[in-house]
Parts: structure tokens; C-alpha cells; sequence
């Protein structure tokens, strides 16, 4: 069977000035995945990203999305494809209601974000898409509070409904538990889950139970370049993969 990849990278390279941040990465994310890409600190993981949703051009390679080669669009039209990126600092208005934040991101992607002259009863019609969004998180009950109030993991998983909001067909979440207690680390864990039913995620995370947990593949980067790739049991047992988090073949990743 013949696998259905939604996002492949060539020999995707990035340099800095003679530094080589990521060198001649192949990547391939299918569709319908939790796609994982982890490393330890300065492997690149975050460059690659940033070269995904064209925030910094490839040095050489390329990049395919939908067997389309995307590789010098913009930004804004890697969004309107359907490619959607969430960072690792919460990216929400934090004065503004939950319910607010949702239908922002609502307003431009049916094309009227600049329209805030309009009138509250126009706008309102996008409060039943919106508490839609929010039930999908677990957030309905929270629509009417403001963002700075809310709990931090709570505000992520409001990030994750205004990315929905923009209908992304391929979802990229930049360290989605980073910085959670443990019981919001779970809540963010399943919320993934759920989301992933009918689209695609390549996330960057560190948590090794969030990996294991819910990711379909994982791809090892290391200096730059790919380590190894394959399902969570695969790459924790490869040495070298051991290793480059560890220092020595013995350590056991994870643990």
C-alpha cells in the first residue's frame, strides 16, 4: 500500500552565515498522523518549523504540501493552503473574551478580519460557529471570561481552538505542553488526540509521555540533521538515538 504523505521535505537546508542549523532533512509526514519531531536542545527542531511555514527561506531543498512544491511561498499563502502553526508562547489576546478570541481568528478566515467597524449583531453571527469550536476544546463554559484569567493550560488549548478556527488541514504545534503540570499536560494530550481525528499534526515536543502517548511517527533530529525515524518504540531503542539524549548507549530514553 502505497503511503498518502501530505508534507515531504528534500534535502532541506538551512545556513546561517557558515553555521548549518538544519542539514539535508527528508521528511515525510502522512496523512491522518500525529507526527512527532523531537531532538535534544539546538537540534533544529525549530528551524525546520520556521522553514515549514516559510518564517525563514531554505538555504537548498524543497518542500512539497499536497504534492505541490510550496517551497517559495510566502507565509500567508502557506496558511491559505491549510497549513496552520501554533508557537510556543500562547499566541492569544489576553484582554479580550474567549469568545472573542475564537471569532477573531474566525474573521480572517472568512476575509473580513479588518472589519471591526461592523456592526456586534454582523460579528454575532459567528458566535455559533465559535462556541462550536470551543465545546471541541472543552472550553464552552468559559466563553464569556477573560483570556488573562484563565489557567495556562487552559489558554493553550484556547490557542488550539483558534487554530481550528482557521480550518487547517495540516496543524503544527511548537512545544503544545510546554511549561504544564501534569494534570493539564493530559488535558492537552487528549484534546490533541481529538482534534487529530480528521486532520493531520506535526508537533515539536519534549515531554517523552506525550511522544509515546499519541504519536503515530516520530522523526529524530540531532545537529541539524535527521537521527532516525519511525514509531516510538523504534527510535527509543536505537542507540544512536540513546545517545545524542543521554550521552552514552546504556541511558534509556525517557527515563
Amino acid at each position: 500500500m502505497t503511503q498518502d504523505f501530505i508534507l515531504r521535505t528534500s534535502g532541506l537546508t538551512k545556513e546561517f552565515k557558515g553555521f548549518v542549523a538544519v542539514s539535508d532533512v527528508n521528511l515525510g509526514v502522512q496523512r491522518g498522523h500525529i507526527h512527532a519531531l523531537i531532538g535534544p536542545n539546538g537540534a533544529g527542531k525549530t528551524t525546520c518549523f520556521n522553514l515549514l511555514t516559510k518564517f525563514l527561506s531554505p538555504t537548498r531543498g524543497t518542500i512539497h504540501f499536497n504534492g505541490v512544491e510550496i517551497t517559495r511561498d510566502e507565509p500567508a499563502q502557506i496558511a491559505r493552503r491549510g497549513v496552520i502553526r501554533s508557537f510556543q508562547i500562547s499566541a492569544v489576546f489576553p484582554h479580550l473574551t474567549v469568545m472573542e478570541n475564537v471569532r477573531i481568528a474566525l474573521q480572517r478566515k472568512l476575509g473580513v478580519s479588518s472589519h471591526f467597524w461592523r456592526s456586534p449583531d454582523i460579528l454575532n453571527t459567528l458566535n455559533d460557529r465559535a462556541m462550536e469550536l470551543l465545546g471541541h476544546v472543552g472550553l464552552a463554559d468559559f466563553a464569556d471570561m477573560v483570556t488573562a484569567e484563565m489557567p495556562y493550560g487552559r489558554k493553550r488549548a484556547l490557542e488550539i481552538a483558534t487554530t481550528l478556527a482557521l480550518d487547517p488541514e495540516l496543524m503544527l504545534l511548537d512545544e503544545p505542553t510546554q511549561g504544564m503540570g501534569h494534570e493539564d499536560v493530559e488535558r492537552v494530550m487528549q484534546l490533541i488526540k481529538k482534534v487529530a481525528a480528521n486532520r493531520t499534526i506535526l508537533m515539536v515536543e519534549h515531554n517523552m509521555k506525550v511522544v509515546s502517548g499519541i504519536s503515530d511517527a516520530i522523526t529524530v533530529l540531532a545537529r541539524g540533521s535527521v537521527l532516525a525515524q519511525g514509531t516510538y518504540a523504534e527510535v527509543s531503542t536505537n542507540s544512536l538515538v540513546i545517545e545524542a539524549y543521554m550521552g552514552s548507549p546504556e541511558a534509556a530514553l525517557g527515563s
